[in-house]
């Protein structure tokens, strides 16, 4: 077998394991695993390598398989369906005692990002027949304030993601708990009122020394709270520190603060109004929470470490046992808009496809079995990982394939009129390898006006023809000036005649109705689709194109999403 047969073999085979796409750093890997003295040739055989994937990857999946049963049989009956990564055992697990937590703040919709420690928390709850709470964390009405909107559509994008939760809080509706522990925690010695201001603050800080405020007696800082109580203080001129270590190594552990003012005649909260001045900063709230709720198990990010380690102060102070946290790497998302600041600044909706929010991803056509998938692949490890847009759609792809019929559509079309002698109907599946999802055929007779891919008809007046889908050969006849139109004269010969001579195979169109597609990459395309589309719903793969979503129907026009290829 030469490099080229090789590259084929495996290349197919990366493609057809992977939703249809292959990659060359695994076809690589499988081509030097099969035939170690290649190794010495690699930089010789990576261009050929290249070459043959970009020809894999445009077939579509059903000529993949098909290639293979042909020249690479034995591909396919060693085909090793891939093994779903489980979750690693949870440390200091028993079961039906764990209990998680995903704690998002209500300040933007749901992402990609977030649904990495909800998907992995409640998987862990589900394997230890344990128990899954969400709690919203909205204690910041200034600079992370709450999105009214986002309370409901936080918990909607949980439930198409299929996570249940088993309990339910809102830290907001929770503040005369959280001034009560807060006071206790005075009266402990575990927290003072300081009245520093900031920069006066600092540098005590830096110098690793005491500020004034903080040996002086409970009652002092009791009545101290009252006053903020009762309006005295005014925003930046109070706060409620906890004591740590005023040596500590990390500059931001030394004595945090636990509350601070927020003027919420300014910054009104969407749930309380300007009922609360008095707001816990996350740390205190957080860590009082995950106590109260009884959670076992925080599995949170690495930059939370810092927090992990104010929040040990904070439960010495109460004689608490720490729940086992678990810092996992971070994820880095490429190809997505990520970042809420800029959802904002780009006044974007929230099921914005172009946007790695759970509503722009289900709208764009993302499965959620997909991003469960990926993300439980990623796991908890504490190593950083990467999830790109690639990664996604390949998992995607498998998942959809088999429900998306297949659907003629086509880019930047021009009239083209067909010249044959007798009428001819084409029978097209709505899916090769699934004949339940049915049929629909249509009728050309002499003289009918189709619509084809200007780039279609171009490659093929060199080519000297071309076959229309499930219809016939066509050889290139005429172009009519008059008309504005080019014509194609049927000619003998199936698809291998039609293979024999270079002919594309292409999709077509007739009597059409006017299409929308949204490439979310690059703007909207007009397009005209085959008539039967009119009566089809989600997901759908646009022949030659790739996997799209139908958006709706406005105006006889219907309004697809380009999902991938």
């Amino acid at each position: 077998m030469n490099i080229r047969e090789f590259a084929l073999k495996h290349a197919l085979r990366n493609a057809y394991l992977h939703g249809g796409k292959a990659q060359l750093k695994a076809v690589i890997t499988a081509i030097l695993a099969e035939n170690p003295n290649l190794r010495k040739k690699v930089k010789e055989i990576i261009p050929i390598v290249k070459e043959v994937i970009e020809e894999v990857n445009s077939m579509s999946i059903d000529e993949q398989e098909k290639i293979l049963k042909e020249r690479f049989p034995d591909t396919l009956e060693k085909k090793v369906k891939e093994e779903k990564k489980g979750l690693p055992p949870l440390p200091n697990a028993e079961k039906g005692k764990v209990k998680t937590r995903f704690a998002p703040n209500p300040d933007f919709y749901m992402t990609l990002g977030n649904a990495r420690p909800a998907i992995i928390s409640h998987e862990y709850a589900r394997m230890y027949d344990g128990k899954f709470v969400l709690r919203f964390e909205d204690t910041d009405p200034r600079t992370k304030r709450p999105l009214p909107e986002a309370y409901d559509a936080i918990k909607e994008d949980l439930t198409w993601l299929g996570i249940k939760w088993d309990e339910i809080y809102i830290q907001s509706l929770r503040m005369d708990i959280y001034y009560k522990l807060l006071k206790d925690l005075i009266e402990r010695g575990g927290a003072y009122v300081c009245t520093c201001p900031p920069d006066v603050w600092k540098k005590y800080r830096d110098s690793k020394k005491p500020c004034p405020h903080r040996d002086e007696p409970p009652e002092v800082h009791l009545e101290k709270l009252e006053r903020i109580f009762e309006g005295e203080y005014k925003e930046g001129e109070a706060v409620v520190r906890v004591k740590t270590d005023i040596t500590h190594p990390d500059p931001s552990v030394r004595d945090w603060v636990a509350f601070r003012i927020i003027d919420t005649n300014k910054h009104p909260h969407p749930l309380t109004g300007n009922k609360y001045r008095l707001w816990p900063t996350y740390n205190f709230a957080a860590g009082v929470d995950d106590y109260l709720m009884g959670i076992t198990h925080v599995l949170r990010a690495r930059e939370h470490r810092q927090n992990t380690t104010k929040q040990e102060f904070l439960y010495k102070h109460f004689g608490w046992k720490m729940p086992t946290v678990i810092h996992f790497g971070r994820l880095k998302l490429e190809g997505f808009i990520l970042s809420k600041s800029k959802m904002r600044e780009m006044g974007l909706r929230g099921d914005d496809p172009r946007l790695a929010t759970i509503r722009g991803l289900k709208r764009r056509g993302f499965a959620p079995e997909a991003i469960r998938e990926i993300m439980l692949s990623v796991g908890i490890k504490s190593s950083d990982a990467s999830i790109s847009f690639d990664n996604l759609a390949a998992i995607n792809r498998k998942i959809i394939d088999s429900k998306a019929k297949r659907m003629m559509v086509v880019m930047e079309p021009i009239k083209v009129m067909l010249v044959i002698s007798e009428k001819r109907v084409a029978k097209i599946p709505w899916h090769p390898k699934i004949p339940e999802l049915g049929f629909r055929t249509y009728e050309v007779n002499d003289g009918d006006i189709v619509y084809l891919e200007e780039k279609d008809v171009m490659r093929a007046i060199k080519k000297g023809g071309l076959r229309l889908m499930e219809l016939g050969n066509f050889k290139f006849k005429d172009f009519k000036i008059d008309k504005n139109v080019f014509v194609f004269e049927l000619e003998p010969g199936g698809v291998e005649e039609a293979k024999s001579k270079g002919y594309d195979i292409v999709q077509w169109v007739k009597n059409p109705v006017n299409a929308v597609v949204w490439f979310p990459s690059r703007g909207y395309s007009l397009a005209k689709a085959e008539p039967a589309a009119k009566g089809v719903e989600g997901w759908v793969q646009l022949i030659r194109i790739g996997y799209a979503k139908i958006d709706g129907i406005d105006d006889d026009t219907i309004k697809m999403i380009y999902l991938h290829e």
